[in-house]
């Protein structure tokens, strides 16, 4: 006779060990090509030249070189499309959404004595969405070596087994939560009841082929705002710093899903289908700041020196998890027919502790050569280390900190640009290049992306557009341990940016 069990247990706890990793360093510690279409048109090449809002972010002496007061306001249209292959099987999925992803307006204050030297003095303040997190990714294809109960296992041998059998769930570490929610849906079980066993086996039949599906849907943005003063001195150098607050809003909500038909030899319950959805909400604040100059050696050679801080970041987690689970048990009798379905649903909700985060500081040299009204030519070289990545408080975090001191590196970045001008049309175009974050480039290779546009000199008014094309490969992990088999992503990524700038 068949019978349907089902089990629904829902808790709140706070862990002291945390759950983050160096995906979610990477993850707030990189920055998207994004603000104004001129600057994107140009592929961000604008170190040397200022003149533009999102120049600001590159080199804060840029805010001086503008010729008046100006406001502008940019709209973008983001599509991501991720293409994977999980051991063998291809998939692909589109993402799509407008921001409003730029807002800023500059002030410029002439100074009309003649002894002095500091011509000129500006203040600026922008918005600027630093990095669009929106994104979809489906996976899914035959595993034939590891099944999710790897992950569980991995997290609960050297667990007590008594942790897990009490309902003090606020006491439970996050490593004993992932332990919990495996031994209650029935994927792994004690090797015996004792309180102080710590050897665990799986309930899922062995014999390699594993069908399994992974879908991961976000929204969310990194959002700065940045306060800008910059000044001139004797029409050859300029200096500018920026004050930044940063803002993040993520949600992450994933799928995983794997099935088997493979012999089940163990008698007692065997677990041949899981779903694990977990869904991640993270938001916090954080401070940076940026230094730099602009060097004017003769009327068409400019060159930009700056340094940008790293960003530290308050976080805060909330991770809810649930497995639903069903399979078969095998009656001990002599027929040995099957007998029951079980069924279960186990929840847990996460609270963790707030957290610290410091993102890698960043040096930028950049050169610019001005041909007269006609056009320009511009050159970026950006430096960021990684490894600097850090989690705080240490103690906490002494494996992630050691993972992104051993495997991520120093990145380099090249941008270049041009503009040519016909009479009030601009034509713009621009190349980039981002080495990889690891030391090994396979984990996630380098950016390549090209940019174009034109822009429209109304009088007071300005309108650019620019369409930006990059594309990089990376492999994804479904999990951070246990099941770690990747799939390749091949992400590739279009956008088209409108901005209006009105001067005051």
């Amino acid at each position: 006779m068949k019978k349907i069990f089902a089990i629904a247990i829902a808790t709140l706890a706070v862990s002291t060990i945390q759950a983050q990793d160096i995906n979610d360093a990477l993850r707030y510690g990189q920055t998207d090509l994004n603000g104004t279409a001129r600057f994107r048109a140009m592929g961000g090449a604008f170190g040397a030249l200022g003149g533009d809002f999102s120049s600001l972010n590159v080199n804060p002496a840029g805010s001086v070189i503008f010729a008046n007061n100006q406001v502008g306001l940019t709209l973008s249209n983001f599509n991501i499309k991720n293409n994977s292959n999980y051991f063998g099987n291809k998939t692909s999925e589109n993402d799509n959404s407008f921001d409003l992803n730029q807002a800023g307006a500059v002030f410029i204050f002439e100074n009309g004595s003649a002894k002095s030297d500091w011509k000129k003095f500006s203040i600026a303040i922008n918005y600027e969405n630093a990095r669009n997190l929106d994104n979809s990714l489906f996976s899914s294809g035959v595993n034939r070596q590891n099944s999710i109960d790897n992950y569980f296992l991995s997290y609960a041998n050297g667990v007590p087994f008594g942790n897990l059998n009490s309902f003090n769930y606020e006491d439970l570490f996050f490593n004993e939560q992932q332990a919990y929610l495996g031994y209650n849906s029935y994927i792994i079980d004690p090797l015996n009841t004792t309180n102080n066993n710590i050897e665990y086996f799986t309930n899922i039949a062995g014999g390699g082929n594993y069908y399994q599906e992974n879908s991961i849907e976000s929204v969310g943005y990194n959002g700065k705002l940045t306060f800008n003063a910059a000044t001139e001195y004797k029409d050859k150098f300029a200096f500018g710093i920026n004050l930044n607050s940063h803002f993040i809003d993520y949600r992450q909500s994933s799928s995983f899903f794997e099935a088997n038909d493979n012999p089940r030899y163990a008698v007692g319950s065997t677990v041949d289908r899981v779903r694990f959805n977990n869904q991640l909400y993270t938001y916090g604040t954080g401070f940076s700041f940026n230094i730099g100059t602009i060097f004017k050696p003769t009327k068409e050679v400019r060159l930009g020196l700056a340094y940008e801080s790293p960003t530290w970041y308050r976080l805060n987690d909330e991770l809810s998890q649930r497995v639903v689970t069903s399979g078969y048990g095998l009656n001990a009798t002599q027929d040995n027919t099957l007998y029951s379905t079980q069924i279960t649903d186990p929840n847990v909700t996460m609270i963790f502790q707030p957290y610290k985060l410091q993102t890698p500081g960043k040096w930028t040299g950049s050169f610019a050569y001005i041909f007269g009204k006609k056009g320009l030519i511009s050159l970026d070289y950006s430096m960021k280390d990684y490894s600097n990545m850090e989690y705080r408080p240490q103690n906490d975090f002494p494996n992630e900190n050691r993972s992104m001191r051993n495997l991520l590196t120093t990145s380099s970045e090249v941008r270049l640009g041009t503009e040519y001008k016909i009479k009030k049309l601009s034509l713009r175009g621009g190349y980039r290049w981002e080495q990889s974050p690891y030391k090994n480039g396979n984990a996630i290779g380098d950016l390549t992306g090209y940019s174009g546009g034109l822009g429209y000199n109304f009088g007071s008014t300005k309108v650019d557009l620019a369409y930006a094309h990059a594309k990089r490969n990376y492999n994804l992990q479904f999990f951070s341990q246990g099941l770690v088999d990747p799939a390749r992503i091949e992400n590739i990524t279009d956008n088209v940016t409108l901005t209006v700038i009105f001067e005051l």
